[in-house]
């Protein structure tokens, strides 16, 4: 999507954000702020469409102190409504139930770490029914493309108002939007695990991943990588298969 007029795209997310919800006969956004540059595009839009009826929740879950100090800096700079809940105790006694029976070692890495977007999913869930809202998720085209969300974790939501922009588009309607320069520059993470960085998990950038996804020339070996990833990750672009018989 070429962002001839980003005030005109800004215009008409706003106004799908506000027939979405409307049509499905909610009342309001509901989003999780991770304190990245996704969910500060995705909460400020929220916030334009519904200046009453949105809802942000702050989730740390053995979280980057710096993590929740940008979702608190855009909440402060935006006077967007919040909610903090500490899911440490919730992921360590679920974790600890699960591993029971297991050998030491035994548990995945990255089944660890899918926990956290799934427990958030939860939560951000509870809040949507009590208040008749809908869950706004923050995934982009890039990661989409891909498949680099968590399935029923930050993969389950109501909306994807990011769904058809790449990276790059997402980082310059962010600097359209006032977003703090500070969420804007930093290298993009899910915060799964200490230090872990999107680039580095996905073994891609995301201006070579941009530029694949936007019909420019990319090496070789990153294009077979793309799509090797875009085949590994088709199920969670899709409903769950159902017999045809």
């Amino acid at each position: 999507m070429a962002l001839k007029n980003i005030e005109e795209l800004e215009g008409r997310l706003v106004a799908w954000l506000r027939g979405k919800i409307a049509g499905a006969g909610a009342q309001g956004a509901i989003v999780g702020l991770s304190g990245g540059l996704d969910s500060a595009v995705v909460a400020v839009l929220c916030q334009k469409a519904f200046p009453r009826d949105t809802v942000t929740v702050i989730m740390p879950c053995h979280s980057g102190e710096e993590d929740e100090a940008h979702a608190r800096l855009l909440v402060e700079e935006f006077g967007l409504s919040d909610r903090w809940v500490n899911l440490d105790a919730v992921y360590d006694i679920l974790l600890a139930t699960l591993e029971k029976g297991l050998d030491a070692g035994e548990v995945l890495p990255i089944a660890k770490a899918n926990l956290k977007p799934r427990l958030r999913m939860i939560v951000l869930y509870f809040y949507a029914a009590q208040l008749n809202y809908l869950v706004v998720g923050t995934t982009n085209k890039s990661e989409l493309a891909v498949g680099y969300t968590t399935k029923y974790g930050d993969g389950g939501v109501d909306l994807l108002p990011l769904g058809n922009l790449v990276k790059g588009e997402v980082r310059a309607l962010a600097a359209h939007l006032a977003i703090p320069e500070e969420i804007i520059a930093k290298p993009p993470s899910g915060g799964l695990w200490p230090g872990q960085r999107d680039e580095v998990e996905m073994g891609v950038s995301y201006g070579e991943l941009d530029t694949y996804l936007t019909g420019g020339e990319v090496d070789i070996g990153i294009k077979e990588h793309i799509e090797g990833m875009q085949r590994r990750s088709q199920h969670k672009r899709r409903l769950p298969p159902i017999p045809s018989f």
